[in-house]
């Protein structure tokens, strides 16, 4: 088998993805998940809770940068797709606390798996766009 230098296997894919993401019902249900957490909140949203339930002061200091509207409005969101609940208390002023939901708690384990991948690659992926922009230049 000859070798050839200077060049490296392309990654075999793994079989069901592809056609996952051309079938219009899986593909559409994967496109709606990264609607739903490929921002910049959600995770991190989702992350903060899986340590329990917070109110929404308590929410926002931990996610340092976050403004009021965007954490509402992110709040909102996951609530109407089933992976936040919000729970009002009958109290003066009223307290809102939010946790996850069952389903939501299932998004944890691949969120750590993919914030773990995130922060191994980080020096490889600083030096990767270093070197691009330096090409670039």
């Amino acid at each position: 088998m000859a070798e050839t230098r200077g060049t490296t296997a392309a990654p075999v894919a793994q079989p069901g993805f592809a056609a996952m993401c051309l079938q219009t019902k899986d593909g559409r249900a994967f496109r709606d998940l990264l609607d739903l957490v490929g921002d910049k909140w959600s995770l991190l949203i989702i992350g903060t809770l899986s340590s329990g339930r917070l109110r929404f002061s308590e929410l926002q200091r931990c996610i340092p940068g976050v403004s009021q509207r965007m954490l509402t409005l992110k709040l909102r969101s996951l609530e109407r797709d089933g992976l936040v609940s919000r729970t009002v208390h009958a109290e003066v002023p009223p307290r809102v606390e939010y946790d996850l939901t069952a389903m939501g708690r299932t998004l944890i384990e691949p969120a750590v798996a993919l914030a773990t991948w995130a922060i191994t690659h980080q020096p490889e992926t600083a030096a990767a766009r270093q070197a691009f922009d330096e090409q670039q230049e």
